[in-house]
């Protein structure tokens, strides 16, 4: 028996030199882990939030899951301190996560997990999308200008290639400005309009809607909200209700976790008794699967709102594994058992240290 043991650590830079940042075959892991969860495939149990400033939301949370086809159990550790860029000049968002094998147990891989996390994110939206957006969507509204709304609407653009308007409005000019500079160049064939903090005008008359902005204050109004159009609700309170009444449908990734948390919009309506059960249309993964169709109407308002799901996580964590294994650092958690070190006292009763050879 050997007490040895090792995991592998990959960067966000190993993950993007094997090439992960493929929105494709993220947008099938999506698909194909959530036929598995409602197979049955899937061990699922509820996310840890920890709140530490309920004003905006400073928060970790803990998001475990498994895939019992790929004998794999992780949890994905990511906080959200929303004040982090202006009291610090750091990013609002960090996340790593841990994979272990359920064959021995042991741990595989610790992964830093914000460029998983994010294409997890706007991938969701993006399979939405697939089959809850008119398929010719041709404008796409941008409530918020950060990385969350880059990568949605990299994604956006994967799932409905026929997008040929951008309009985005953000707080700030230099925030829209830095949108335009990263994501413009990549897609000639887009016309980018900044709406300079004009959140109604990014949202009037936009086939697909997208709130991605860190904050508790609502900036898309259902006014704005045209019929026909697709809405992908991505953080808290960002729309008002009228947003919620006004959809003919309203689609979750999963509604039985996310009527429990207390910070988006849907939740704060069934909490206040103001929308019930019965109001939701599906979740996700029974319109990827057929079980509901998904648009059924060229008119039909649709409503999306994703709490976030660990397995998802967990899956493309792993999947990310596998692509980027080869660039991983092999790091010693262990070299042998406790006992089995060279231990001297340290001076004091009860106190001991590695012997030094």
């Amino acid at each position: 028996m050997t007490n040895e043991m090792y995991i592998k650590y990959l960067s966000q830079e190993d993950q993007l030199r094997a090439g992960c940042f493929d929105i494709p075959r993220a947008m099938d892991v999506v698909e194909k882990v959530l036929a598995a969860y409602a197979n049955g495939r899937v061990l699922y149990p509820d996310k840890t939030v920890q709140i530490f400033d309920e004003a905006i939301q400073s928060r970790i949370n803990i998001l475990p899951a498994t895939l019992l086809d790929e004998q794999v159990c992780g949890a994905k550790w990511i906080s959200v301190f929303p004040a982090n860029p202006q009291r610090f000049g750091l990013q609002n968002q960090s996340a790593v996560i841990l994979l272990s094998s359920l064959r021995t147990g042991h741990p595989i891989a610790l992964i830093e997990a914000m460029l998983c996390s994010s294409i997890r994110t706007a991938c969701v939206s993006a399979v939405a999308a697939k089959y809850l957006a008119r398929p010719d969507s041709a404008e796409i509204g941008l409530l918020g200008a950060g990385e969350m709304a880059r990568m949605h609407f990299v994604a956006l653009k994967s799932a409905l290639p026929q997008l040929r308007v951008c309009r985005v409005a953000s707080r700030t000019d230099a925030t829209e400005q830095a949108f335009l500079d990263h994501i413009a160049p990549l897609y000639p064939d887009v016309q980018f309009v900044p709406c300079h903090g004009d959140y109604e005008r990014a949202a009037v008359g936009a086939d697909v809607l997208v709130t991605a902005i860190s904050g508790q204050d609502p900036v898309l109004r259902g006014a704005w909200c045209k019929k026909g159009a697709f809405y992908t609700h991505v953080g808290g309170r960002e729309d008002d209700d009228e947003t919620v009444f006004r959809a003919d449908k309203i689609v979750c990734d999963n509604w039985y976790h996310l009527k429990h948390r207390g910070s988006p919009t849907l939740t704060r309506l069934y909490q206040a008794g103001r929308l019930q059960d019965g109001d939701i249309y599906g979740d996700l993964a029974d319109i990827v699967t057929g079980k509901l169709p998904g648009r059924q109407s060229p008119e039909e308002f649709i409503y999306f709102n994703a709490v976030g799901l660990s397995y998802v996580d967990v899956a493309m964590g792993w999947d990310f594994f596998q692509r980027a294994e080869k660039y991983a650092a092999v790091l010693p958690l262990q070299r042998a058992g406790i006992f089995d070190h060279a231990l001297e006292s340290a001076g004091t009763p009860g106190v001991f240290r590695l012997k030094e050879s």
